[in-house]
């Protein structure tokens, strides 16, 4: 099936609230569902319904009809020609992106508490972490949670892992581009701020041509 034609060069978001009510999913989701616990099961049930209502909206096809593949723990994909989608949770609300190109996405509360030096010392290559010493206090907990964000959607893009990439990717402070100093990737960073919520946002540069658009719920 090919792309829709108003959506070749778009970058879609959507913004779910978790206490939205639970919408359809597939019996094999159903069956993984049934696998977790509550919490998780929850958690579960409602990112692949909410994927499948958001991609049924801009397909104009029916929620089960959207060919979604993402069990649990594992990077969700959608069969070829359909595009790519990524989403993230937080306490309380679901951030879903869809393109026609490799995207990835990562959601927080802008007010989560982090170890911010700790996570930066432990985590950050060498120029991040030399870009965040002169910044004390809050001034430096923001700059890690955006470095954060931009680091963990970068992985998403990448289909890397936290233990093995988070390290090598850079973005500095304000940086519009990641690069992994190692594969040599280097793709465009968006970063949102929505009320209570900070999104990173990370794609291949061509599909960046247009700001991301975001579509509350």
């Amino acid at each position: 099936m090919p792309l829709p034609l108003n959506s070749r060069s778009v970058l879609a978001l959507w913004l779910f609230p978790m206490q939205a009510p639970l919408m359809p999913i597939s019996p094999e989701e159903e069956q993984w569902a049934g696998r977790l616990s509550a919490r998780r099961s929850r958690q579960f049930r409602q990112s692949r319904g909410y994927v499948r209502d958001a991609l049924a909206d801009l397909w104009q096809v029916s929620a089960l009809e959207i060919p979604l593949q993402a069990p649990p723990g594992k990077p969700p994909e959608l069969a070829n020609g359909w595009g790519y989608i990524s989403f993230s949770h937080c306490q309380d609300a679901l951030l879903v992106g869809w393109s026609p190109q490799r995207v990835g996405v990562d959601l927080e509360r802008s007010d989560r508490p982090i170890a911010a030096e700790l996570l930066a010392r432990r985590y950050f290559c060498a120029d991040d972490q030399s870009a965040l010493c002169h910044l004390r206090g809050a001034a430096l907990r923001d700059a890690v949670l955006e470095q954060w964000l931009s680091k963990e959607a970068a992985i998403k893009w990448q289909r890397g892992s936290l233990a093995a990439d988070l390290i090598h990717w850079r973005c500095g402070v304000d940086s519009v581009f990641a690069v992994h100093e190692v594969l040599g990737h280097q793709v465009d960073v968006h970063r949102i701020h929505h009320n209570l919520w900070s999104m990173a946002v990370v794609s291949d540069f061509s599909a960046m041509s247009n700001a991301p658009m975001l579509c509350l719920v």
